[in-house]
């Protein structure tokens, strides 16, 4: 059974490093969460090491202008591991082909930038889906939209064979109070619709490996039983930490906190209803990241 925390200070003098999620956790996708920001840079202050572990499309580099962006401190973050590096790395390596076509919005585009971490890169051509071999994903056209639009797109694909690269696997994110669909959502689609989906985020392992080696570059040798995931995806953030065999602090005011009836903290009856119906297991829950 989870434990119920009312603040990270509780339980952070157990762990060297923390695998932070962003959205939901760290920022609303539109600004900075003060306590939150407060509780990492704390941590830090402690000597503990923030490694931010991302479902976002975009490179590091896109993900550290948003934060600044929304006003989070760099004091408040280590190191950056994101899907979009991941997925790149993948997508550069040829996983889906040389000529893909691009599902996402047009800010996305510079995920096909060159990559320098990849020997020998494949030369990457965007074409129409009737001349792909594959499909690479950043998000949906409009996130607004209902996935199942995709359907007549998917089947096409499917009976191609094409492979679809999910660069974020996250199914949905709130927007300030708005909540919109992600790649994960149409990976979920093409995959139920018989098609393969590759994933690059959490909870697959990629990233994690990734997320290591950010670690190891800013303090070496902290081993799996020193880390703590911190996350309010159950599917995403929770599961991957459960995966790879670390401990986990849930963020249940984040998409979960109607089904959590989490205003400040979590109700716990409700929660463990939530838990057990999730078949999911954090280590502690907390109403917000503080």
């Amino acid at each position: 059974m989870t434990r119920i925390i009312t603040s990270f200070s509780q339980v952070s003098d157990r762990y060297e490093a923390a695998f932070v999620d962003l959205w939901g956790c760290v920022h609303d996708g539109v600004r900075a969460l003060p306590e939150a920001v407060s509780a990492l840079q704390a941590y830090r202050a402690q000597g503990g090491v923030v490694v931010l572990v991302t479902n976002s499309p975009r490179a590091r580099s896109g993900v550290e202008k948003q934060l600044d962006l929304f006003g989070v401190p760099r004091d408040a973050w280590d190191s950056i591991a994101t899907s979009g590096d991941s997925a790149r790395a993948a997508m550069f390596r040829g996983v889906v082909g040389r000529k893909v076509w691009f599902i996402g919005e047009a800010r996305d585009t510079r995920f096909f930038d060159p990559i320098h971490i990849v020997e020998d890169p494949v030369e990457i051509e965007q074409v129409p889906l009737e001349d792909a071999e594959g499909i690479v994903c950043t998000g949906p056209f409009d996130p607004l939209a209902d996935p199942a639009t995709m359907r007549p797109q998917f089947l096409y694909a499917k009976t191609r064979g094409m492979k679809f690269l999910c660069a974020n696997p996250d199914i949905v994110v709130d927007r300030g109070e708005t909540r919109e669909w992600c790649a994960g959502a149409l990976a979920r689609l093409y995959t139920e619709m018989g098609g393969e989906s590759l994933y690059f985020g959490k909870p697959h392992p990629p990233i994690y490996d990734l997320a290591r080696r950010r670690l190891a570059q800013v303090r070496p040798g902290i081993p799996d039983s020193a880390i703590i995931a911190i996350g309010d995806g159950i599917h995403t953030d929770i599961q991957g930490a459960m995966g790879e065999d670390i401990d986990s602090l849930f963020i249940s005011g984040g998409l979960a906190a109607g089904e959590t009836r989490t205003a400040h903290q979590p109700d716990a009856a409700a929660l463990e209803a939530f838990l057990q119906k999730e078949m999911s297991s954090p280590t502690y829950t907390i109403g917000k990241l503080r």
